[in-house]
This record gives C-alpha cells, structure tokens and sequence, in this order.
C-alpha cells in the first residue's frame, strides 16, 4: 500500500468552516453593538437628502491678496480641506462668478464651526506681550459709587488673579490696583519632552532685553489700550485693521471656561514670526504632564533659528513681558508665559484649551492662510423637503434592484438562489451598521451618488456568489461529487472573485482621488462595499457552501437544490464491464 502524501489535504477537506462563520458574526454583532451604544443608529444624510446650510463668501480687495482665478481656486481648495478634511462628509465648495465661494455644509455638520473657519484667513503672528488687561462686562452701579478709572502702563498693571478651576468666582469687579505679579499664567509654551531646553541665566528685571524685542508702549498705543473694550465685537473687528506685521497692536482675547470665560485685552509688540514659520500644528491630549488638551508646533528650518532666538530672550523678561502671544487675525489664541530657551525646533502649546478649540487651533495652522480675504455675505437654511423624495426615489429604486436579483437567484438557482440571498443580507447588514458609525467618525454623509453606489454594489456582491457557483457546477459536470466539487471550485473561483473586486476598487479608489464633491461619495461608497464583497465572500458564503455541502438536500442533488444531476446535464460515469472469452472446444 503506498503512503499517503504529506502537506497534502484531501479533497473532501474544508478546514474549519464553524471558524470563519464565527468571525464575521461577532464583528457584525459587534458593530451592531456599538452602533446602538453610541446612539449612531442611522446613516448621516448629505445635503441634497436632508438639507443643511449655505454660506456665500465674497473676497475683499484688501492688502491680502489680488482677486484672481489663481487665488481663488486656492482659497477653495483650502477652504474644502477644513470643512472637507477626508472628502466624504459632501460639503461642496465651489467657485461662483469672480468673488464668490459658495460652501454647503450637510445637516448634522457644526454650521457654526465650520462657518467660524471657512472665512478665517488664519494670519498668524507671534507677538510680545507690552500690556495685558481683564476687560470684564461693565456692571451697573449706583450713580453715587464712583467708577474706578483704568489706566494700562508698561507694566500691564490691572490683570486680575484668575479664577481657580472649579472654584466660585468673585463676585467684586476686578480693580485697576491688581497687579499680574504672583498670578497663575494658565498659558504657557514648553519643550517638546525629549528635548532639553537649553539653561538660561535670569539677570535683574532692570536689565533691557537682547536682540529686537521691543518693550515700549508709545503713546498712541497706549491711547487705543485704554479705548479698547473686547466686549463689543466691533471693536474687536475694528482693532486689527490695516495693520502690518511690524506695527505694534492691540487685540483681544477670551480666557476661562464656559460660563467664566472673560476677555482681555493687549498690548502687542512687532511680529517675530508668523505662520509660514510654522511646518506642522496637531492637536493632542496629554495624559503624562496632566495639562489636557495641547497643540504641538513645529517650526521650519528658518523658524525654528528665530523661535529659539526669541524664546532666549523672553525668558529673561518679567511678566507679563515674558509672555508670547499667538495672534490669530487680530484675536490672542493663547498668551503662554516662556520661562526657559526652547531649541529644537518645536514647541507645546498649553493651558485652557479643550477639544475642540485644540483641533480648531491645529486645523486652521495645518492648512494654511487663505491667500485673499473674505466676507461672508449671505447664510441660508437648504430644505430638506426636495432631499426626502429624492432619497424615497433612491430607496425605491434599490428595493427594485434587489428584488430583481433576489427573483433572479431563486429562479435560477433555487437553493443555492437562498445561501446568495442570506450573504446579500449579511453584507446590506455590515455597510449599513458602517455607514452608520462612519458618519459621527470621519463625517461621511450618504448623499444620493452615494445610495447609487450602494445600489450599484448590489450587482458585483451578486457577481462574486455567480462565479462560485458555477465553479461548482462545472466541477460536478466533470463527475465529483458536492464536497470535493465545493473544494476543487473554490480557487478557481477565488482567483476570479479578487480580479473582479480589485479593478472595482481600483476604479473607486482613482475615482476618489480625481474627482471632488458628491462624485467621491458614490466612489467611496462603490470602494467601501466591494471590500465587504471579499470578506462576505471568503468568510461567509465559502463557509456556508463547505457546510451546506455536507448535507443531503445538497448533497444528493435534490431537485430544489441548484444541484441537480439532470438539470445540470452530467451523465452516468460509464463503468468498465470486464469482457469474458469463451473457450471452445476444438475439435482435433
């Protein structure tokens, strides 16, 4: 008897179908899990489904830039990757006439957000500290009190000790005496961990800072200090205006959380270095030096030289002249205090950031200035009534699709026709529970390409069930049996399943990198199931058939089955009859 092979299965071997089934059911009911957990239980619908808002940008002819096609079509592709950052959530930004953009924001997107960043021209500077001043709320009070008069020096005298986190507030108005000497900078800048500052000698505060700092306060300044109140918005707006880089300004600032959040005002020396000095801004929470949420900044080769040149002579300064302040457009971001030289090249900004103004701050800085700017000239509300018969016709139009290849399954390939069906609903299961969680996790809207696509997708998961089973067919036409022609069917029909879904994917994945707007969504969405089409296919229907092989409905060729011998035209093996020769008597 000769010895069986080594390394080889039989043919009847399927492996360990229990296994895969169990796979893709527990990450389906994993994902169904989450879905319910996180209360993401539908798709978030794009903007020609449920409506949303429109914001109209109108370029100025200012000192920023010449209104030209070039700036722009840069201006839009700026503007789309802040509102846009992974081209799925449908917000369109699109060019109309010679000065507007128009931008539509989908429903479930934060409208204020995201109408705070499209117009920000993100002129950022870092600046010296001169002065800096608690602009509180003006409170009423008998006529018979008098009110304390206000008057900034040098010295930034009138800065109130802020409140301490979970503390009560006072209830006096800060008075002009207080003084910043003793209080709690809740800002500051610090090197990134793993990189030692360098030690730098603290000299008496009477001595004059090295190097272009400049820490006098002329008068004029010191005029439009004492004018300014941050708590009108005009003056807010008004207070940055036609300045240049080299003036020495003034500008506000909100500090504090939520309900006690109170503005303040500055003095601002020349700008040292602005935002083309920065390379990279990202936002983190910091879990080792308890400080929450921080921005990491790192500047670029010529940045970098100047940061740590400037940091160097800060930190020999008293406050508040110590203080680096991050002007974002005429509004102080943060004013962190520098106590030590930062080299290296980077930087952490910290204090009283949360989430979202973190992200906000490194999202505007990771993307660059607008190269013109703007107003915005008209907000609308889109309707939803136009996007909801529109997504009934959508739906309809998908049921009539489905129905369509469910009838055809049944009709052609009878029990098999069932096993096709349960892997279209596993898959239909599996994209809709993505969907669902993609929306709150990368801001995917389902706009209505995007139910084309879905609906398209329909097709190609049908594809790859066909191809399998008529490996299957073929292998039992050529005389095996069901399990040996379930095993032996299986890489013929892999190999082609893969070829197909791979130019599918291939078309979606250059379909999303060449096209913007709504087309990406029906490319993402084409991409996204033809994925679930391989692993529906591998991990389930594969299995299911190794299983469903095994038993008599399909085994024995039922009639219902798909299988059957005669509809299938395989013909009885011809068995070999050994002949028997007849022995005649000769006669001699």
């Amino acid at each position: 008897m000769a010895a069986p092979k080594k390394g080889r299965r039989s043919s009847g071997s399927q492996g360990y179908p229990g296994r895969a089934l169990a796979v893709i059911l527990i990450a389906l009911v994993a994902l169904t899990g989450t879905m319910f957990l996180s209360h993401n239980t539908t798709p978030r619908l794009g903007i020609d489904l449920a409506g949303g808002v429109s914001i109209t940008l109108t370029a100025k002819s200012d000192q920023a830039g010449a209104i030209n096609k070039t700036n722009m079509n840069t201006a839009v592709s700026i503007i789309n990757q802040r509102v846009n950052g992974l081209g799925v959530s449908e917000a369109e930004v699109q060019t109309q006439g010679d000065k507007n953009i128009i931008v539509n924001i989908p429903k479930g997107t934060d409208a204020k957000q995201a109408q705070e960043q499209v117009g920000t021209t993100a002129q950022l500077f870092f600046r010296q500290v001169l002065a800096e001043q608690a602009n509180p709320p003006a409170v009423k009070t008998p006529p018979a009190t008098p009110s304390p008069s206000v008057t900034p020096t040098g010295k930034a005298t009138g800065t109130p000790s802020p409140t301490p986190k979970g503390g009560t507030p006072p209830k006096a108005t800060p008075t002009s005496s207080a003084t910043t000497q003793g209080r709690a900078v809740t800002d500051g800048l610090k090197a990134v961990p793993g990189k030692a500052p360098t030690p730098t000698p603290t000299p008496s505060p009477s001595a004059p800072p090295a190097g272009t700092l400049d820490s006098t306060i002329p008068a004029d300044l010191q005029a439009k200090f004492t004018a300014l109140d941050c708590n009108d918005p005009k003056q807010r707006l008004a207070a940055n205006q036609g300045v240049k880089p080299e003036n020495k300004v003034v500008g506000c600032g909100e500090r504090g959380e939520k309900k006690d959040k109170i503005w303040y005002k500055y003095a601002l020396g020349p700008a040292v270095l602005d935002g083309k000095d920065v390379s990279k801004a990202s936002a983190k929470f910091d879990t080792q030096s308890g400080n929450g949420w921080v921005v990491d900044l790192s500047f670029t080769g010529g940045g970098a030289k100047k940061f740590t040149k400037v940091t160097t002579q800060l930190a020999t300064q008293q406050p508040p002249l110590n203080q680096f302040a991050i002007d974002l457009d005429g509004n102080v971001v943060s004013a962190p205090s520098v106590s030590q030289a930062l080299p290296g090249g980077s930087a952490t900004i910290f204090g009283s950031f949360t989430q979202t103004s973190a992200q906000n701050l490194s999202n505007v800085l990771s993307y660059g200035s607008l190269p013109l700017t703007f107003d915005i000239s008209d907000v609308t509300t889109v309707s939803a009534a136009l996007g909801g018969e529109q997504l009934r016709g959508g739906l309809i139009a998908g049921a009539v699709g489905l129905a369509l290849v469910v009838l055809y399954m049944l009709a052609y390939y009878r029990g098999l026709g069932l096993v096709a069906i349960v892997s279209l609903l596993v898959s239909a299961a599996l994209t809709y529970t993505l969907m669902a969680l993609l929306g709150p996790a990368i801001g995917f809207a389902l706009n209505l390409p995007a139910v084309c696509g879905a609906i398209v997708a329909i097709g190609i998961t049908a594809d790859s069930f066909i191809v399998f089973f008529e490996r299957i067919r073929d292998e039992l036409r050529e005389g095996r049996s069901l399990q040996p022609a379930v095993a032996r069917g299986w890489p013929r029909a892999r190999r082609t399943i893969l070829v197909s879904d791979f130019v599918s994917f291939l078309a979606a994945a250059v379909l999303f990198a060449v096209t913007v707007g709504k087309v990406q969504g029906f490319a993402f969405t084409l991409g996204l199931t033809t994925l679930l089409d391989v692993v529906v296919v591998f991990l389930f229907t594969k299995p299911l058939m190794t299983i469903l092989a095994r038993r008599k409905f399909f085994a024995n060729g039922h009639k219902w089955s798909g299988l059957d011998p005669k509809g299938l035209g395989v013909q009885a093996p011809i068995r070999r009859v050994r002949r028997r020769t007849s022995t005649e008597t000769k006669e001699a």
